[in-house]
């Protein structure tokens, strides 16, 4: 039985990058981060698909395209681009919505449009 009809099913999460997250000067969060985000849209879209959490067999070609901050809104999103028996191949993207401004004030933030692309990768899940 064919599992084309998953190709292209996606599942998006927004979240806000608390403060107590920052691990680097400028308030810069470690790329585990998104590894950490990736893992969690990963997880609801093989519940969706397939009644099943799925576990994660691999990553591949991680990009950190642009820095996470603490303070950023951040929208994060999984898509299977292929679908095998009781694998899963997807594209994962993490994009800021939002950004903290305090040049502006302590609790100013502005709306980015077009988010920033920060983080992108490729992973494979299997499920039962």
């Amino acid at each position: 039985m064919s599992n084309d009809h998953l190709v292209g099913e996606s599942v998006t999460h927004r979240r806000y990058v608390p403060y107590s997250h920052a691990h680097y000067a400028g308030n810069l969060v470690d790329g585990a981060y998104s590894l950490a985000a990736f893992g969690d849209v990963a997880t609801e879209l093989c519940i969706r698909t397939d009644g099943d959490e799925g576990l994660f067999a691999s990553y591949s070609d991680v990009q950190f395209k642009a820095p996470v901050r603490a303070g950023d809104c951040l929208e994060i999103e999984a898509r299977i681009v292929r679908a095998g028996t009781r694998s899963r191949e997807m594209e994962f993207e993490v994009r800021v919505v939002t950004r903290g401004n305090p040049e502006r004030s302590d609790s100013a933030a502005d709306v980015l449009d077009p988010p920033i692309v920060a983080t992108t990768a490729r992973g494979v899940v299997v499920v039962p």
